[in-house]
């Protein structure tokens, strides 16, 4: 396996900043893509979220931001945040309505306890293992007491990376890390937010790897 860089980061960042274009082309219309399961349990998560209004849902790693304004939809008070200043650029493009900032999930820009809720699809992928604790500890600080958190995350044996140099026929250098449910689930619980629900589901169409999905909780 290739070392892990300390400069992940920016790495990341550079990364999604070459494929951005493509990447929205692909993936702008989350809930008309996306299977009913994963729809579903996004919904649930806005139902729970929608308990601590007025404080505020973060969606980590937004992307081209359908998933922020899809919980914008129903009824969330709610902000994207992306590492990638170009995928920022476009999400303010498609929602003007919404706000989108950069930032890192590594260390939040935001006071502590002050979010109702956070979602994160498909990004804690891109955190090394020697980061997570200090990503999850970001989402303890900045989650109110009984805030939930969903994750989402193609799962994989703990110790499985994949290094990719290609996508969309740009030029990167991106790594994801391939980690089991349990796994993720010791991760929150060691960081204060203890797991509430556990979905696990086989892949569908051109889907590789199982999906994953994690409910958790900050104790009240």
């Amino acid at each position: 396996m290739r070392p892990v860089t300390a400069d992940f980061l920016e790495a990341t960042r550079a990364s999604y900043d070459a494929i951005a274009p493509a990447y929205t082309d692909r993936f702008s219309d989350w809930p008309a893509d996306s299977p009913t399961l994963d729809r579903s349990l996004v919904t649930a998560f806005a139902e729970l979220a929608r308990e601590h209004a007025p404080a505020p849902v973060a969606d980590l790693g937004s992307g081209p931001g359908s998933v922020t304004a899809h919980l914008h939809a129903l009824d969330v008070p709610v902000f994207g945040v992306d590492i990638s200043p170009r995928m920022v650029a476009l999400a303010r493009r498609a929602h003007p309505q919404l706000r989108f900032h950069v930032g890192s999930m590594t260390a939040l820009d935001l006071p502590d306890e002050t979010l109702g809720g956070i979602l994160a699809l498909y990004s804690v992928i891109h955190v090394p293992d020697d980061h997570l604790p200090r990503a999850f500890a970001e989402f303890h600080r900045v989650l109110r007491p009984g805030g939930h958190v969903l994750l989402a995350f193609q799962s994989g044996d703990t110790d499985d990376r994949t290094h990719l140099s290609e996508r969309f026929g740009e030029e990167i250098s991106l790594d994801c890390y391939w980690r089991t449910p349990d796994t993720m689930a010791d991760a929150l619980t060691k960081a204060g937010i203890r797991p509430q629900a556990r979905v696990l589901r086989e892949p569908l169409g051109e889907e590789k790897r199982p999906r994953a999905f994690l409910l958790a909780r900050r104790a009240a």
